[in-house]
């Protein structure tokens, strides 16, 4: 019979966390659910972004159910534990966005952040047959090597063998495309997170504009290809930082409450 996993009070009595640091992690998550929706790559109030605590591996941040991508404030933000206790915070994560991020967060420590969205034109070539990414852009190359395609839709993930099935189907990936759902995306930090979150979206943009046209698609040469992939690999996380940095200049402009 499997041990429960440590109660709420128990990870808060061992564990000493920086304050600075989580109210940071809170920020970014926040301004990321706030890019994301003047973006259009929420729906409704169905879609979660979570990020582990910083200093700790037991503890993360996702939205409580109810509340839109374009409401979400640093401070609205839950603290969960796997256990589903809300540790803090006012409400509960909606039932799917517990089973996924928590199991996902379980099984994949790497999985610092993860970002599950069911944004247009992803989900639309998840919607499809065959591979969803024809790396035919310049985009859609940073996500070459590092994509898996999660076939087995099973409905709604309302109960934890479902969580770990979605883990599992992860593997060494970055991103699934969750077939006939949406889109899952993990990163190290919440800032190479939003950054492939961002790009999947454009570069499946680009892609459904170029099969709009009926003319067949021109893929880049496999040689060219993995060279350039590679290029974006060696930049590091600097981009993805800077990246985030640049969506928070922008909302302390013109929408500051999201540091609320």
């Amino acid at each position: 019979m499997a041990h429960a996993l440590p109660t709420a009070p128990a990870i808060l009595r061992n564990t000493i966390l920086d304050r600075e640091a989580v109210w940071q992690a809170r920020v970014d998550l926040a301004a990321c659910f706030r890019a994301a929706s003047r973006l259009g790559l929420h729906e409704g109030i169905c879609n979660h972004l979570s990020a582990m605590v910083p200093g700790s591996d037991a503890l993360f941040l996702v939205n409580p159910y109810g509340w839109g991508f374009h409401e979400v404030t640093a401070s609205r933000l839950l603290t969960c534990d796997f256990n589903g206790n809300v540790v803090e915070g006012v409400g509960v994560p909606e039932s799917t966005a517990f089973h996924i991020h928590a199991r996902i967060h379980l099984r994949l420590p790497r999985a610092r952040a993860a970002f599950h969205t069911h944004m247009p034109n992803a989900t639309a070539l998840a919607m499809l047959d065959g591979e969803p990414l024809a790396y035919a852009g310049q985009s859609a190359l940073k996500f070459l090597g590092r994509v898996v395609v999660d076939d087995k839709y099973n409905g709604l993930a309302l109960d934890g063998a479902e969580g770990d099935r979605i883990a599992a189907s992860m593997g060494d990936a970055d991103v699934a495309f969750m077939r006939n759902h949406g889109i899952m995306v993990l990163g190290r930090s919440i800032a190479e997170a939003w950054d492939d979150l961002y790009y999947l979206e454009r570069a499946c943009e680009a892609q459904r504009l170029a099969m709009s046209t009926g003319r067949a698609l021109r893929p880049v040469p496999p040689a060219v290809a993995d060279a350039a992939a590679r290029q974006m690999r060696d930049a590091g996380d600097e981009p993805a930082r800077l990246h985030l940095e640049s969506i928070k200049r922008t909302l302390d402009r013109e929408a500051p409450d999201y540091r609320h």
